[in-house]
């Protein structure tokens, strides 16, 4: 076998592949912003920090086909992201931030205004922070008297079709907060127990 060169010794590596995939991808979204990206490509994206030295797209477009979308990629259960093969710590870590940022955008946003003026702004904010729980939970948005958003509390939390609820509680941390109206909100994963809607009579 010959001998290398110093010539060959200083041939610079060629870069990975992924690379120039990768700058391509930010001009996009840069460019045109991120209605131009499909949500694999997103994803990819959102997993550059995460995954550095690895191309994304394979990983990305398994989790799409896995959960269906980018927002429930986000909010998939750890333990489901786990079972995806090439999906390890740094990449939960990295999803995960992203859906505590979506819900912290979301409720800066309410925080902003001067009031939730409507059923829709309400549901709206909503759906940031429960639409993909893969348990129910009984959630409480107390607000003073001009419907400003006082505090987001999530009051309890139980399996897939049940939630214990406590009025005694829940009237206990209205007073402690000084708020002068509620809004309950309840999210069903699958069908509401009977148990759930007695409870939701009583309140």
């Amino acid at each position: 076998m010959p001998a290398k060169t110093d010539h060959d010794k200083s041939k610079p590596e060629e870069a990975p592949h992924y690379l120039g995939h990768r700058e391509r991808l930010r001009e996009r979204f840069y460019s045109a912003g991120a209605d131009a990206l499909s949500d694999y490509e997103l994803l990819e994206m959102a997993l550059f920090p995460a995954l550095p030295r690895r191309d994304t797209k394979p990983l990305a477009k398994a989790l799409i086909k896995t959960f269906g979308s980018f927002a429930e990629v986000v909010h998939a259960p750890v333990a489901r992201l786990r079972e995806v093969e090439g999906v390890g710590e740094p990449a939960i870590n990295q999803l995960k931030l992203i859906a505590a940022a979506a819900h912290r955008v979301a409720k800066g946003e309410v925080n902003s205004r001067n009031a939730l003026s409507s059923w829709n702004e309400v549901i709206d904010y909503c759906r940031t922070s429960m639409a993909f729980a893969d348990k129910e939970q009984f959630r409480l948005l107390f607000l003073d008297k001009r419907n400003q958003l006082i505090a987001d509390e999530v009051q309890q939390t139980g399996t897939v079709d049940h939630t214990p609820v406590y009025p005694r509680e829940v009237i206990k941390r209205a007073l402690e907060l000084s708020a002068t109206a509620l809004i309950l909100v309840h999210n069903h994963p699958t069908t509401p127990s009977s148990s759930t809607l007695d409870h939701a009579r009583s309140l």
